[in-house]
């Protein structure tokens, strides 16, 4: 199985960009007051990207036998996914303009750590080697 790592991990990083820059722009939309980012299509293929990012992900912890809450990096992965999700509800479904905001950036600052995380295998992500 191990054969078609390069293949998963190329899905797992395609579905991540693709995700993050559905989610910027939706947000970006929203900010400026448009009604495009609501649309049903955009939820639904948000929905589908996101499938396949989980499936790519849980496909490649099996490729290298690296487990979240096992392995410490992908624990912090995790746990700040959990942030991220949380943050970009809020920053969806708030009305006011100065909350939505600052939880679309707080949103993108996080997803912006869990990429530094996955790219240093770091629990630390950006701040590796700093402290």
């Amino acid at each position: 199985m191990i054969e078609f790592y390069p293949e998963v991990r190329l899905v797992h990083i395609l579905a991540v960009i693709a995700s993050g820059s559905l989610f910027a722009l939706r947000g970006l939309g929203l900010l400026l007051g448009a009604a495009w980012p609501r649309a049903v299509a955009l939820r639904r293929l948000s929905y589908a990207i996101d499938t396949v990012l989980l499936a790519a992900a849980i496909a490649l912890t099996i490729l290298v036998g690296q487990y979240p809450f096992v392995d410490a990096w992908l624990t912090v992965k995790v746990l700040a996914l959990v942030v991220y999700i949380g943050l970009g509800i809020y920053a969806f479904r708030t009305p006011s303009r100065g909350p939505r905001l600052a939880a679309w950036l707080a949103a993108l600052a996080v997803f912006g750590f869990i990429v530094t995380v996955a790219r240093a295998h770091d629990p630390l992500g950006v701040f590796a080697g700093q402290l």
